[in-house]
Order: structure tokens, then sequence, then C-alpha cells
């Protein structure tokens, strides 16, 4: 299957690259922050991060090492890492971040994407874009088409009984794309053949923006920079004439307003219509479909919880009922799953502030313009707030055992300067639907013999296809 992996490269590859856009500095800045001298004058601590397999391996051992707030050292510039709640909550109204870690994806996302707008513009982007993944749009507007394409993908799975293999990661991601393509993106993506087309393009360019991270640059007029640029030109055509047909039937109703109707009625320049076309298109299908991946593994490994779910589900929607924006508030124990599952995969594993002043934090002053990690992956880890981390207990987020935990110690979707990740309702209400529509009609059990290895980039992946067999149940177990 292609691979996905837009914003989820292995960090040492994405680090390498950074170094190249980051300010430079002369590595003589002294703090009192605790943390790592540099191990190369040059590349400072990216010997270390390669080292340790990734940023969020690296910030593990950093903080096991020097506590919740550390200092190291990217090339020569000064990064300094938070991993507890009570740091997360001084810096909870931070909204730039440092537009120097994701120049990255430049050339596949556009230079006006919304991952580079900070200060007054990236405010007022924000405050346009969320209106369109709010509480009440996404219940009144997305979740018949959740239902729906839960009941797609069920009947597939129907038809791939009796021990034949599935393969998980797949099938999610063809969840995901349609999820946000409708939702989001209007009519036009409902045929399975253009989706598999812009997804093939996207998949063409963004392995080769990796072997151009890796040093591999296409000299002019190769093969290599033809096929990018074929590649590119067809995502921008795709999205020039999905405007175009919204543009020429517009929603008939508030309840047929989109994200993508909040681009063209602010009147927003096409350059940018297109550039945070793709940035949401392609953000909101990668995690959402790592997201269901995860959540059906560990329901498939650990029977219990699945039975757990399933009983609920029944309960709840009876045999033949669907998830509404009633009867969601219900499943409460399938939202613990879906919560635990957001902890044990560092999903997310980690978020970035600047400011441009110094300021002070923990007790330290920061210096301006100073990257600080908000390190995610590490406070869900974290065994003081979560006593043995590695085991996969929903319990944990039972009404009776949230109570006496800091409120800033669950933050998987980030949380600072109200730039938390917009769709995170929208990913919610998403993965709750397909896993009561999926649980209701089958028992998943993981294929025996594999060995799930995480990837932790800006999304966590598994290494490898994940493959799981499904069986038929009656409605009691």
């Amino acid at each position: 299957m292609l691979d996905f992996v837009i914003f989820a490269i292995t960090f040492v590859v994405l680090l390498l690259g950074a170094v190249i856009y980051l300010y430079p500095g002369s590595g003589k800045f002294s703090t009192t922050i605790p943390g790592m001298d540099p191990a190369d004058p040059r590349d400072g601590n990216l010997p270390d991060i390669a080292k340790a397999g990734s940023l969020h391996e690296f910030l593990s051992l950093l903080h096991e090492r020097y506590g919740k707030i550390a200092h190291f050292w990217m090339g020569p510039r000064l990064v300094v890492s938070i991993a507890s709640a009570e740091l997360f909550k001084q810096h909870v109204k931070v909204f730039d971040r440092p537009p120097e870690l994701f120049r990255l994806f430049e050339p596949l996302i556009g230079s006006s994407s919304m991952q580079y707008a900070n200060g007054a513009d990236g405010r007022a982007r924000r405050k346009l874009y969320d209106a369109s993944y709010g509480h009440g749009i996404v219940m009144n507007n997305y979740l018949g088409i959740f239902n729906k394409l839960g009941k797609e993908i069920s009947a597939k799975w129907n038809t791939m009984l009796d021990e034949q293999h599935i393969p998980l990661c797949q099938h999610m991601f063809a969840f995901a794309i349609k999820s946000i393509t409708i939702t989001s993106f209007g009519e036009f993506f409902q045929n399975d053949e253009q989706v598999l087309e812009f997804r093939k393009a996207y998949d063409t360019c963004w392995h080769e923006m990796e072997r151009r991270l890796a040093g591999a640059d296409p000299k002019p007029d190769s093969l290599e920079e033809k096929r990018f640029n074929k590649a590119l030109n067809m995502m921008h055509s795709t999205i020039k004439k999905m405007v175009k047909l919204r543009r020429d039937n517009p929603p008939k109703s508030e309840d047929d307003h989109i994200f993508l109707d909040s681009l063209l009625e602010a009147g927003t320049p096409e350059s940018q219509i297109l550039n945070d076309s793709i940035t949401f298109l392609v953000g909101g299908f990668h995690t959402s479909g790592l997201f269901l991946t995860w959540v059906f593994y560990f329901l498939a490994s650990h029977q219990d919880v699945q039975t757990k779910a399933y009983t609920e589900i029944l309960k709840v929607l009876g045999p033949n009922g669907k998830v509404t924006a009633e009867n969601i508030k219900e499943l409460t124990y399938g939202r613990q799953v879906l919560d635990e599952t957001l902890r044990c995969s560092v999903l997310a594993p980690w978020a970035a502030r600047y400011q441009d002043m110094d300021v002070e934090l923990g007790g330290h002053t920061i210096p301006a313009k100073t990257p600080v990690i908000h390190a995610l992956g590490v406070s869900l880890q974290d065994e003081e707030t979560w006593p043995e981390p590695n085991k996969f207990d929903p319990d944990r987020f039972s009404p009776e055992n949230s109570k006496s935990r800091p409120d800033m110690a669950f933050q998987p979707f980030g949380f600072a300067g109200k730039r938390k990740c917009p769709g995170y309702r929208f990913a919610y209400v998403e993965v709750q639907v397909l896993v009561a529509e999926i649980l209701r009609k089958f028992r998943i059990r993981m294929v025996e013999g594999q060995v799930v290895t995480p990837v932790y980039g800006l999304v966590t992946r598994p290494e490898e296809e994940i493959w799981v067999t499904v069986e038929k149940r009656g409605n009691e177990e």
C-alpha cells in the first residue's frame, strides 16, 4: 500500500534538515536551565537525537536525566523543552510557534500555509477556520457522514470474514480520507478514483521531499524533479477544480457550510486557499487515520477491553441504532478507550512555541526567539501521573480516577495560545462512530506473530502494516 508519511518521517531526518533553517547562533548562550552541552560544535545534540532514534525518544532521556525543564542544542541553536502540567500552564497563552522547525514541509504545503502564520494574521485565520470544526458543526453536519462511511467499512469487512487478513492502516486511512474530504471540501471528492489519484500524487511528492531532506537534491530537469513537479501540479490542479466547483455551487443553507466555504467567503487569496486546503486536507486524514489504527490495534490486543466497550455500545445503541448527538455522551467507556489510546500511542509527541522577547519560565530566563518544545509525549508517559505508563488501561480516565489529575496533564492535541489542533472534536467523533459501528458487528483479533513497532515522527505511526482478522458476532457475548 502507499506509505502515508506526511508529518511522520523519523525525526533524525527532520532535525538534520531543520538545522538549515534555524536562525544562526553562536552556541555561547549561558542559561540556568539544566541540560546538555553540545555533542558537536556544528550539529549540537543532533548526534544524540540520532542515537536515541527520534526526537521524542531523545526528549524522554533528556527529561529523565535533567527534570521537567531542560535544554539542548539543535545545531547552533539553544532549545528548551518542558514536560509537566505546571510548566504547560505557564505557557498556555503563547500562540506563536517557530516556523523554522516546520519549513521542511514548505515545498508541499506552501509558504502561505497556516502552519507558518503567527501574530494577528495567525489568530485571525485560526478564528475563521476553527468555526468549521466546532462542536455544533461536527454534531449537526458531519455525524451523519461518519455514520454512512462507517457502514461502508462494516459492509466491506463483512466480506472479509473467516481469517482473511485485513490491512488495518490501509483501511483506516481510506475511511479518514473520505471523512475529511466530504465534510470539508465538498462533493468533488466523493469519487473514489479521484481520491486515489490525489493520494498517489501526494505520496510521490512526499517521498521526493524525503529524498531531498536526506541530501539527495535533484538536478534541474532530472527525472526526480519532473516527477515531483508533475505530482504537485496535479494536486494543485485538483484543488483548483474543487474550489471552482464550490464557487459555482455555494451552500444552500447553513447546514451545508463547510471549511472551504469559510475560505471563499472571507476573500482569501488564491495562493492561501491552495496552501491551506492542502494543509488541512493532509493533516486531517493523516492524524485521524493513525488515531483509528492505534485504537483498533489496542482493542484487538486487549480482548477484555474490547468486550467491555462492545457491551457498552450494545447497551447504548442496541443492535441497529446509530451514534447521535444525544447518545454519544453515554459512550463513556468508549471515550476512555480513545483517551488511553492517545496516551499510550503518543500520537502527537510534541509541539513548539516561541516568543519575541526574553521571558521567565519555570524560574528561568528564556532568551527571545528560543524555541520551547512542549514534550507532550514525555508528559503522557510520566510515572508520577500515570503509574505503569506502558500498561493500556482505559480506567485511568474514569471520572473517579480523573479527579485528582492536574488539569494540564493530558494534552494529546496540544494546548497553547488557542492553537490546539483545530480538528480535535472532529477526530473524537469520527473515531468513536467507526469504533461503535465495527465493534457492534465484529470481534477483532490480531494476526499472530506480529511485532508492532511505533515510529515517532510528528505523528506516531506503526513501522509496518498492522494485520487483523474479524469474526461476525451476535448481539450477545
